[in-house]
């Protein structure tokens, strides 16, 4: 059998794809099918329902994070792999054919995932303070036949095309050197222009065919089958929807001051929320206010739906809120909390996704209002760097960069053109429609394990 190559192209969708011909072509030589997304379609609860086969109520992963009530803490983006229940596709794969080899490159909750080359973004903390770009890689040896990885690139204000470069030049190389039966790839060059301008927008076709340049070295190898999907589909909005404030308004929401900052407290607070793109879990202490909670979310203008039996749509885990918000189409959910931006706590303003009890795409641009003077203090922040001093990276809007977002995801799709898509080069294995939970059963079939 033909080794088997997984790119997970974030964001792509049909009509991203009349503008990748050397992508379509894979559709071309095989089949393309629409791919089932899962509530909500974020990249951590996606993935993980490709990889185990089963639905975040199993696997766990109710988001791109969540309040971890263990630790009365909220934490976005953990990484290691044993936080996903379920049987992983390497697991299944090995109790048909050990020996059996599988690389992750930068797919989520990679550290500690049983396979057997792992390339994964990882910065270095330094003890003062600073953060610097570098991977995780798996072998260890792996690490310095990679040039370092372009971080700043990967997510943030300068986030673009030489992270994705970087991460098919390292997928190559894995593919070129250890020749694994299974190779995942993530790609995320899409998610940047479409937040930032919309799908609509000329700089989302552009994205779209610079990235299928980009990609080409990774399209026509010998002996490889190709499956390229995407997680989710982003859809234009224009209206950012602050939930958190208005629990905080209504007395739900509590927070702690340091040092003339907010910060949430959720160890306290009858309710508040954790913001993921159009989906937010609402987390509420007391069982008995669940019902007004739900209440006052649904007049909340921009809320479509305020859902408390999660079953239907497979989120009943004791990870997930009380209650799950669900964004109207044109709408997106702020982590904001703080009513007064001179009470902002200092990352606000920073490129810091896990330190925010939510996610803000607001980290794509420099302050809209004033980018300029963001550009000076990132500069500045950077030449400090340079020469060893401390120093803060302070580029961030607040409510200005918040109105400047302009797509987003985490809804159901409701258009095939703006929905995930699947394509594959084998044609033997064609579908007219692919869900997100059969994703694991195609794969290894496609690997001739059944």
């Amino acid at each position: 059998m033909s080794r088997l190559l997984v790119l997970d192209v974030v964001g792509l969708t049909p009509r991203l794809l009349a503008h990748m011909p050397k992508l379509r072509a894979v559709a071309d030589k095989g089949f393309q099918a629409p791919l089932g997304t899962v509530l909500p379609a974020v990249t951590c609860s996606a993935q993980s329902t490709f990889l185990t086969g089963v639905m975040p109520s199993e696997h766990g992963i109710v988001g791109n994070g969540w309040y971890f009530r263990e630790l009365g803490e909220v934490f976005l983006w953990r990484q290691h792999n044993a936080l996903v229940g379920g049987e992983k596709i390497w697991d299944a794969a090995r109790k048909q054919q050990p020996g059996f080899t599988v690389a992750n490159v930068c797919w989520w909750y990679a550290m500690g995932a049983q396979v057997d080359w792992t390339i994964t973004p990882r910065p270095i903390y330094r003890a003062d303070g600073r953060k610097e770009p570098d991977c995780y890689t798996y072998p260890p040896e792996l690490h310095d036949e990679l040039p370092t990885f372009p971080l700043f690139t990967y997510w943030g204000p300068g986030a673009g095309m030489p992270s994705s470069q970087w991460i098919v030049n390292a997928a190559k190389h894995l593919l070129d050197t250890r020749n694994p039966d299974l190779t995942l790839v993530y790609i995320p060059h899409l998610d940047y222009d479409l937040q930032r301008f919309g799908p609509s927008s000329p700089q989302a076709a552009a994205a779209a065919a610079a990235l299928d340049e980009v990609l080409a070295p990774l399209l026509s190898l010998p002996d490889t089958t190709v499956v390229a999907l995407s997680e989710y589909g982003i859809t234009d909005v224009s209206r950012p929807v602050d939930i958190n404030r208005m629990l905080r308004s209504e007395g739900l929401l509590e927070v702690y001051t340091q040092d003339g900052m907010e910060y949430l407290d959720p160890w306290v607070s009858r309710a508040f929320a954790v913001a993921d793109h159009q989906v937010a879990h609402v987390y509420v202490r007391d069982p008995g206010d669940v019902a007004a909670v739900a209440k006052l979310c649904s007049t909340l203008p921009g809320v479509d739906s305020v859902l408390s039996d999660k079953s239907d749509v497979g989120l009943d885990h004791p990870r997930a809120g009380e209650l799950v918000l669900v964004a109207e189409p044109d709408s997106w959910f702020t982590y904001y909390y703080w009513l007064d931006d001179a009470r902002a706590p200092d990352f606000a303003r920073s490129v810091e996704i896990h330190r925010k009890p939510g996610y803000d795409p607001a980290e794509l641009f420099f302050d809209p209002a004033d980018p300029g003077a963001a550009r000076r203090r990132a500069i500045t922040a950077v030449a400090r760097k340079k020469i060893g001093l401390r120093y803060v990276m302070n580029p961030v809007g607040l409510d200005a960069g918040a109105q400047a977002v302009r797509g987003s995801h985490g809804r159901l799709p409701t258009n095939a053109e703006d929905a995930p898509v699947l394509l594959c080069s084998d044609p033997s294995a064609v579908r007219e429609s692919v869900s997100a939970v059969e994703v694991k059963a195609l794969l290894l079939g496609l690997a001739g394990l059944s």
